[in-house]
């Protein structure tokens, strides 16, 4: 009998030894989970020990002992323990690795890698034509979204894009506010693409509407989102100002946008919209071509439609403008001239196959100098290769209102997460 109390004293301490109580609080969960696996494997031997000192096979074979059996302590403790061990384990599995505060934290993001040549034919005989090619890191993004409290989010996200954006740049950071189940409005405020213009492309390079309009600022929206219908207002302090005025937060942008709901047309997905802006002199890509102060602002409009069927079948639809003349000079490709900038944008595409798209555009504008083609046609291929990675492949010829012709081929590898 002292050799079974023994054994039984070994475990029993072992155990407690080894319990979260002795060892302290700031042991990790996987640290516990390797102590309470040694320790398993602890009681296996000594039970394997009770055993053979026993000299009966009752302890591994049996759970419970026989009807009119006496119970023997010694299999019983020894089983009670190694059952503890293992509930004690299950619970530290199934227990998340992560916090609670880490879990408001969601992480997304892309990788694009491009090669890409591009041959221009210059139609002054003075310029001698040239080609280049050449292999980029396109975009590096890192998206970081952040539940704060109920009705309250962050949003930040990093991007790094080759020749562009060296080093890494704050792409947007804005604090979210909106009203969820109770009210359907919301507040966003800090760094973010203003809502003017829509954007949508199948292709690589981004739409020339989207290079005459986007425009990325530090600013507050406030706005309406009844499901279908999205109405917003944006304020903003813009970085061409008027001559002679002061430094004062006079940028504006309005936008509403629909989506018709399923229920009408439940094998279509259509959404448009129209926005306005107080100075298109402030989108991001012809500030570049602006003095930073000019004679008078010059309002914008954009409006798009969105169309798919099945999901299989796409059109895109897109028109950015400006609503009045900069005046000559103003801006850098404008030949000296009154120039007022727009652009269109026209795109079929085709799934034919669950992992394979065909796109093909037809994109131009009037009043771009040598800015953006007058004329650009264009075809592209897309195959999804795996789960969130794409190959992709697009041609696109271009004609300049300087008569100026380009031809652009570019390959593209991303990945999104």
């Amino acid at each position: 009998m002292n050799k079974y109390w023994s054994v039984l004293f070994i475990v029993i301490a072992t155990f407690f030894l080894m319990s979260p109580v002795a060892i302290g609080e700031e042991i990790s969960n996987a640290d516990l989970l390797r102590e309470l696996k040694a320790l398993r494997e602890r009681v296996k031997f000594l039970e394997k020990r009770v055993q053979e000192l026993e000299g009966s096979p009752k302890i591994v074979a049996q759970s419970q002992p026989e009807a009119g059996e006496k119970q023997d302590i010694h299999y019983h403790s020894v089983r009670g323990l190694v059952d503890r061990v293992r509930r004690i384990e299950q619970e530290i599995e199934q227990k998340p690795i992560l916090p609670d505060w880490a879990k408001r934290f969601h992480l997304s993001g892309l990788l694009e890698v491009e090669a890409n040549y591009e041959k221009m034919n210059y139609d002054d005989p003075a310029l001698k034509d040239t080609d280049s090619s050449d292999i980029v890191l396109a975009t590096a993004e890192l998206d970081v979204d952040v539940d704060i409290a109920n009705h309250v989010m962050g949003h930040v996200a990093f991007l790094w894009e080759e020749d562009d954006t060296e080093p890494v740049d704050i792409d947007e950071a804005f604090i979210i506010l909106d009203g969820k189940d109770v009210l359907p409005f919301y507040l966003n405020a800090g760094k973010f693409y203003v809502p003017f213009g829509y954007f949508e492309s199948h292709f690589i390079s981004d739409p020339l509407t989207l290079v005459l309009g986007e425009t990325n600022q530090s600013a507050v929206k406030v706005g309406y989102d009844g499901g279908w219908i999205n109405i917003c207002g944006t304020v903003f302090n813009g970085d061409v100002d008027e001559t002679g005025s002061d430094n004062h937060i006079n940028g504006f942008v309005g936008a509403v946008r629909a989506i018709l709901p399923d229920e009408i047309f439940p094998q279509w997905n259509v959404s448009g919209g129209v926005s306005y802006t107080s100075n298109i002199g402030d989108s991001d890509s012809l500030q570049e071509e602006l003095p930073s102060t000019i004679r008078e602002h010059v309002d914008g409009i954009g409006a798009f439609l969105s169309l798919s069927f099945k999901e299989r079948y796409f059109i895109e639809l897109e028109y950015i403008g400006a609503l009045d003349d900069f005046r000559a000079g103003e801006l850098s490709f404008d030949g000296g001239k009154k120039a007022r900038p727009e652009a269109w944008n026209v795109e079929f595409a085709l799934r034919a196959l669950d992992s394979v798209e065909v796109a093909l555009k037809y994109e131009g504008g009037n009043d771009l100098g040598d800015f953006l083609p007058e004329n650009q046609v264009g075809v592209a291929l897309i195959y999804d290769l795996f789960e969130g990675t794409s190959l992709s492949v697009e041609y696109l010829r271009g004609e300049y209102e300087t008569d100026d012709k380009r031809d652009l081929l570019t390959g593209q590898i991303a990945v999104q997460f």
